[in-house]
């Protein structure tokens, strides 16, 4: 594993701060089929991970790739149009780099977007979940190894890593657009397979609602940074063996596309509200 220090995150930092000049009030990480939904940042600055120092390189073909950094409904924004998961190959110790220099940025916000799978069966297809906990229960923590006291401490408490008055602000705005939204616990599995249907029924006596691949390395780093996590998870299909049929990678894609605008009608509600 890469030993990391406060200078290896600010060498990313200080690369897309000479590119903006301004300090960063919040950050968007879109998940897959999402991207489209940075379509919105007004005086965009489009970075490539790949020229950011020390940063990650997405592999997954819906994801972008890109920074996006510009202003959105009164906010300066970071955007990840494309994030980083365990099964392209990362350690768990290397998904703490986006949310740590998004802190070096000032950002105290974070906007965690996903597609999920439903668990729970009062869910369908095209549903939106606030997320107000996770299930974590298998591989390393993002915070293994030397803890940086910079950014937060050696144990973090994890009572509330999901903002109670963002979740306040995502169903205030879901009324205002009449949304039904939903709302549960997300729960992380490493993929990229898909979950065996037993696992599915396991996943929901342990009290999961949805499932998915991300999103909960990059909540637990943004607790131990300080910053306040919002979390939405996009419902794309029902989890295997609720119905009988196959879950595919185009389906959860085609529903995330579908969506997109329903999504997007949301975050510009919540966006508004946000300090």
């Amino acid at each position: 594993m890469e030993e990391f220090n406060y200078g290896y995150f600010k060498k990313s930092a200080d690369y897309i701060q000479s590119k903006i000049g301004y300090k960063v009030d919040l950050a968007l990480i879109l998940g897959s089929c999402l991207g489209s939904l940075a379509e919105e940042i007004e005086n965009p600055i489009v970075i490539d991970y790949k020229d950011i120092p020390n940063f990650l390189i997405s592999t997954v073909e819906s994801h972008a790739g890109k920074l996006i950094i510009g202003d959105l409904h009164g906010k300066k924004v970071v955007c990840m149009s494309g994030r980083f998961h365990y099964y392209e190959g990362y350690d768990f110790e290397q998904l703490v780099i986006p949310i740590r220099v998004f802190k070096l940025l000032g950002v105290e916000t974070v906007i965690l977007t996903n597609a999920a799978g439903a668990v729970n069966t009062s869910f369908k297809p095209e549903d939106i979940m606030i997320i107000n906990d996770h299930i974590k229960l298998m591989g390393a923590s993002p915070l293994r190894g030397p803890n940086l006291e910079e950014f937060g401490p050696r144990f973090n408490d994890m009572s509330k890593v999901y903002d109670r008055n963002l979740i306040f602000i995502a169903k205030k705005s879901a009324e205002k657009i009449s949304l039904d939204i939903k709302e549960g616990v997300y729960y992380f599995c490493p993929g990229p397979q898909f979950e065996t249907p037993a696992e599915i029924r396991a996943i929901r006596i342990l009290g999961g609602d949805a499932v998915g691949m991300s999103t909960v390395t990059e909540a637990i780093t943004a607790s131990h940074c300080g910053i306040k996590v919002l979390g939405l998870s996009l419902i794309t299909n029902m989890a295997a063996g609720i119905l009988d049929q196959a879950i595919t990678a185009d389906e959860v894609d085609e529903t995330a596309t579908k969506s997109a605008m329903r999504f997007k009608e949301l975050l510009r509600e919540v966006l508004k509200e946000i300090d």
